[in-house]
């Protein structure tokens, strides 16, 4: 697979490019995927990135199954090693989480066909999900006695309500754009043809703010959720105070007052 990569507008989009295997993910990919990732999230110049699969048909449909056969090592062995380790000997699960990449730049799936198991927990990981009007989505697992090992089931309680999150992890079945807007899935949807330029328009409003509060509200929307209210108003507290004197802060409040435009320079 290639992974494309493009930039407008202070917007960085990345595009899964095997639309003959529905943009599934082997090995190489995952990590040149993760290698584009974390050097985005250094780049000064983007501020939203876009994640999104080649062709009509597919977002991406999770592992590779051709490519990704069970290791011949024991799991316990390549579970205590390090990601990049166990890579190496054929483990691939550990390289669908991106939680140890800490991705604080917003990122927006826009899913245009098939998003399914691995591919449905990639997109979960992003902050805002956009459907085209074919899209459908699945943890299909079970239906193979297997499970989503990537955080799909928790990541799915956490995005929308437990009776519809269980029903679609139980069952593995798939459900269309409309109910997945429905249930809160994803955050609006669009005919396939206006898909990618709809999102785009998206992430740059967001690439218009300020590029330290958005990374900001990331943070605290990822490491505070589980907090009681009292400890996770004591951590929006001290992140405003992180931001208070910058000079972002001070343009955008001038910026106000003289009802023009504002000039971020992310500092």
């Amino acid at each position: 697979m290639t992974i494309e990569l493009s930039y407008a507008q202070r917007v960085a989009t990345l595009t899964l490019n095997a639309p003959e295997s529905l943009n599934a993910l082997a090995i190489p990919d995952l990590l040149q995927l993760r290698q584009e990732l974390r050097v985005l999230q250094d780049d000064e110049q983007v501020r939203c990135i876009v994640l999104t699969g080649a062709g009509a048909r597919a977002f991406c449909t999770g592992a590779n199954l051709k490519e990704t056969l069970p290791p011949s090592d024991l799991f316990a062995k390549g579970a205590l090693l390090g990601r990049m380790a166990e890579a190496g000997r054929d483990g691939y699960t550990r390289l669908l989480d991106l939680s140890d990449l800490e991705l604080w730049k917003p990122m927006v799936a826009a899913i245009n066909g098939y998003c399914l198991g691995g591919g449905l927990e990639l997109a979960m990981q992003c902050d805002l999900r956009i459907a085209s009007a074919s899209a459908s989505f699945g943890l299909p697992e079970v239906k193979v006695a297997s499970i989503p090992a990537a955080g799909g089931v928790q990541q799915l309680l956490r995005a929308i309500p437990a009776a519809h999150a269980m029903k679609l992890s139980l069952t593995g079945d798939r459900i269309d754009a409309a109910t997945a807007l429905r249930i809160g899935l994803v955050s609006d949807v669009f005919a396939p043809d206006d898909l990618l330029r709809e999102t785009h328009a998206i992430a740059v409003r967001i690439a218009a703010n300020g590029p330290l509060a958005t990374q900001m509200v990331k943070k605290l929307a990822l490491e505070t959720a589980h907090l009681a209210p009292r400890d996770f108003i004591a951590q929006a507290a001290l992140r405003w105070g992180l931001l208070r004197d910058s000079r972002d802060r001070i343009e955008g409040r001038k910026a106000f007052a003289d009802k023009r435009t504002p000039n971020y320079i992310g500092d």
